[in-house]
């Protein structure tokens, strides 16, 4: 996406002396000649310190907030030039903007949405998992110029960061999955997570579609159209592996996955497609051709054993809910458990927490539990108090060993775990 030395200066509000036509990069590895290099800056690292190698690869020009260089532009802040170029752009190319944020489920819902309206319209989306103010930069100013709906994902990791994404993206619609305890480690409390979820409402033009959650109703400040979703306005017709029928407000849908959870994510989709027009025969369209991506309900099979990979996080909803739609589903049940992260000075009472949820409810099923991690084994000590079968390791490099020597071929394995346990390395040492 080209930008007008005009449409800069007016975007950013600084003074260019550089006349031209400029696409904007932030990497001088990958600049190409004639871009404008917008300098980035994190904790350890300061892009301005690279303005030298990008002028040298063939860049017009700068931005600096500290550094003067060759070809400069001084702006009070890279970052906030960043966000305002891609505020320009949304508000130039004037495509409908959805924002969807949540504690689990945002990315699925996300690309639920993305199958659903792109029966309909060219759709762009954040790309994987890139939902912070950099990502949702990045996403706007890769989007095609005739692009007719954004869908942007938005992260958090405290307060004020929802808000600042949702302020330079103005979403028309505002989805907000649920409001659980990820990251109650950083926010402190439950309230705390519903109120920094809920700040995607402050910009938000037309209608929010959330969770049918007393959280989200209490902290919301939005005045407009809200529409309540929850699975209990669900009746599920069939449910089996990699399929599920419902009935939702008089009309039946299917998905190619399982899980009353998924199930629940798909209704936001639904919801949005009805609300920018869509026929529900497009709809259905969209959900079925759904198709999970990488560590989100993720199938492979190796070695006649067939593997489920749900391991790119976790909390204690999400885990909860991954499982038991595993374990109600699946015969001869192998679940892989991993440690969660984030969950602050209660951590141990949470992996206790899910560990008695999972072991009351399935006390009778036959499954086999492996526990991995430091924290994950709470887990297994209540599951055990059922007299559930309940290995332990503390790597992932010996319960692959275990899994290849005691897991039978036509076993079904779940895995299940904060990003940080890289459970990823079990899928290949599998493999090799």
């Amino acid at each position: 996406m080209k930008f007008t030395s005009e449409e800069l200066e007016k975007a950013t509000g600084a003074a260019f002396d550089i006349k031209g036509s400029f696409e904007i990069s932030t990497d001088t590895r990958t600049i190409k000649n004639g871009d404008f290099y917008l300098p980035l800056k994190g904790a350890n690292f300061n892009g301005e310190n690279f303005c030298g190698n990008a002028l040298k690869a063939g860049a017009a020009g700068c931005f600096y907030s500290e550094n003067p260089c060759k070809n400069g532009v001084k702006v009070n802040d890279t970052l906030e030039a960043y966000l305002r170029i891609a505020n320009f752009a949304r508000r130039k190319y004037n495509p409908k903007v959805i924002g969807v944020t949540g504690s689990s489920g945002k990315t699925t819902t996300k690309e639920m949405i993305y199958s659903v309206l792109s029966e309909k319209f060219k759709t762009h989306k954040t790309l994987s998992n890139h939902n912070n103010e950099i990502g949702f930069c990045q996403t706007v100013l890769s989007m095609d110029e005739d692009t007719q709906v954004l869908i942007v994902e938005m992260g958090m990791r405290g307060f004020g960061e929802i808000e600042l994404i949702s302020k330079y993206a103005q979403p028309d619609i505002a989805v907000i999955t649920n409001a659980g305890s990820a990251h109650i480690g950083r926010l402190g409390s439950r309230d705390n997570i519903a109120k920094a979820k809920c700040e995607i409402t402050k910009y938000v033009k037309d209608t929010l579609i959330c969770e049918d959650n007393d959280r989200i109703k209490r902290f919301s400040d939005f005045n407009g159209e809200t529409i309540y979703c929850s699975a209990k306005s669900v009746k599920i017709l069939e449910e089996h592996e990699g399929y599920s029928k419902f009935q939702y407000k008089n009309d039946i849908y299917e998905l190619n996955i399982e899980g009353d959870y998924n199930i629940e994510n798909s209704l936001f989709a639904i919801e949005t497609g009805q609300k920018l027009g869509m026929t529900n025969e497009e709809i259905k369209r969209g959900l079925l051709k759904y198709k999970p991506i990488e560590k989100r309900w993720e199938t492979v099979k190796i070695k006649g054993i067939n593997i489920i990979n749900d391991s790119y996080n976790a909390n204690p909803e999400s885990m909860k809910a991954s499982v038991s739609a595993f374990l109600d589903l699946y015969k001869k049940p192998v679940v892989v458990l991993g440690n969660m992260g984030e969950l602050g000075e209660n951590e141990i009472d949470f992996h206790k927490e899910v560990g008695r949820y999972l072991g009351e409810k399935y006390s009778d099923k036959g499954a086999e539990f492996i526990t991995v991690g430091n924290l994950a084994d709470y887990i297994g000590d209540e599951l055990s108090k059922y007299n559930l079968k309940v290995v332990h390791f503390d790597n992932n490099l010996a319960t692959s060993r275990y899994i290849l020597d005691n897991i039978d071929a036509g076993s079904t394995i779940f895995l299940k775990a904060s990003r940080s346990m890289k459970f990823e390395e079990i899928i290949e040492q599998l493999k090799s």
